[in-house]
Order: C-alpha cells, then sequence, then structure tokens
C-alpha cells in the first residue's frame, strides 16, 4: 500500500502541521482524529489495515489530519470564546490547506468526511457547513451537542454561549437552517451516523437523526449493542460503512 508523510507550516495556524496518505486513487476520505490523536492515529489503531482491501484496489484514498483539539475545544486554561476562534482557525487550515491538497493530490471528485469520536463531530459539523465540498458523512462514536454535560463529559465551553459557538453545534443550527439551497447541498449527501446503545452520546445521535429526518435530510443512523467506542469496533465499522 502506498503511504505518504507531509508536513507544512500552516499560515492559518501559524504552527507546523502533519499528515498521512495512504493509497493512490479513489474516493478521498478526510481524515478527523479523535480529541487526543494525531495524525498518525487511524494508523496506530489499525483503522487502516482495516481498510486496506479497499485502499490497495483503489477505492478509496486516506487522508488523516492532526488535531488541534487541545489547543481548542478541549483547552480548558483559555476562555470558551478563545476556544472557538482556535477552532475556526482550524476550520479554515482544512478549507484552505488541506482540501486543495486533496485535490491536488486525487482528482476524483468524491470526498467523504470521516471521523471517530471528536472526528465524528469534525466530520459532520464541516459537511454541513460546507456541503459542496464533500458526497459523504461517515461518523463513528460522536457527539453533536459540545454543550451537553452527560456522565464524566462536560460542556466544552463551561456554560458560555454565543453565535460562533451556535455555528459549531451542528444539533442546534441545523433545525433552525431555511436557506433551501444549503438544505439541498446538504440533503445531497450521503450521511452514516454509528453509535452505541451504551455511549453517553447515544440519545444525541438519536435526537440528531431527528433533525436530519425533520429537514428531509437522507441519513442511516445504525445502533451498535455495547458502548462501541474504542478501536475494536470502529475498525468494524469501517469495513461496513466507509
Amino acid at each position: 500500500m502506498k503511504r505518504e508523510y507531509f508536513r507544512w507550516h500552516s499560515p492559518n495556524l501559524e504552527r507546523e502541521m502533519e499528515l498521512l496518505v495512504f493509497g493512490h486513487a479513489g474516493e478521498k476520505v478526510l481524515i478527523f482524529p479523535t480529541r487526543d490523536g494525531r495524525f498518525h492515529e487511524y494508523e496506530d489503531i489499525r483503522m487502516v489495515e482495516a481498510m486496506a482491501p479497499r485502499v490497495q484496489a483503489g477505492e478509496l484514498q486516506l487522508f488523516c489530519i492532526d488535531s488541534v483539539a487541545h489547543e481548542s475545544f478541549y483547552c480548558f486554561w483559555c476562555d470558551p470564546a478563545g476556544r472557538v476562534k482556535r477552532h475556526n482557525e482550524f476550520e479554515k487550515y482544512v478549507l484552505e490547506e488541506v482540501m486543495p491538497f486533496l485535490e491536488r493530490c486525487n482528482p476524483d471528485g468524491r470526498t467523504v468526511a470521516h471521523g471517530c469520536s471528536l472526528g465524528a463531530f469534525h466530520a459532520v459539523n464541516i459537511a454541513l457547513r460546507h456541503p459542496a465540498l464533500f458526497s459523504r458523512v461517515v461518523a463513528f462514536s460522536g457527539r453533536y451537542d459540545l454543550t451537553l454535560t452527560v456522565e464524566e463529559f462536560k460542556d466544552l465551553f463551561d456554560g458560555y454561549y454565543d453565535e460562533e459557538i451556535y455555528y459549531h453545534n451542528p444539533s442546534h443550527y441545523l433545525p433552525n437552517l431555511r436557506c433551501e439551497a444549503t438544505l439541498d447541498l446538504i440533503r445531497a449527501l450521503d450521511i452514516t451516523l454509528v453509535i452505541g446503545d451504551e455511549d453517553p452520546f447515544v440519545e444525541n445521535n438519536r435526537q440528531f437523526a431527528e433533525v436530519l429526518r425533520g429537514q428531509g435530510i437522507g441519513h442511516r443512523l445504525h445502533v451498535w449493542q455495547g458502548r462501541a467506542h474504542k478501536g475494536h469496533y470502529w475498525r468494524r465499522m469501517a469495513a461496513e460503512y466507509l
């Protein structure tokens, strides 16, 4: 399998950013890591291994990017407005640097937004905010409302709320979206959500699926047995849904 490492200084983030690319052709899969994951996480937890037959056959090309989660949503020493500001810089990095890089690497017109856990949030959020750039969304074990407090998982903004936070919580902004042109682009997406029935955010997933349904957005929500929130499950999910 073709494996390539890339690194460049991001003008949007003002720091070095790294990524790995697996494969040579096919649908481009933009992969966001989990909260504590790095660009090599997908390889480390054997997700690349699970997808190897399709990657080697030229059906999928995997682009595994790095994270700034501990500079943004999980930077608890920073004020909440600063956390979402840093996330906006990360989104600009993805849109202005990573997406053009994908196009230079691979002319295939199909791009999948994909991730697990916090990576699932990133995949869903960026695809809903910029639906013209993507063809599919495949999200495993995600939360789509970062203001929820469930079990040990806290509101990532400590009760602070503003317009920027609103527009980065799909469970908040999607029910109120009225632009038919944007909704039509979102309705064209192939959306797959997967969650465990013991996952703390299973109800958020079910509620979010109702929001999608209410907006006429086709999707599939698959609920697995157990918490299903680790590599063992994600490898099986990837082989089945990606």
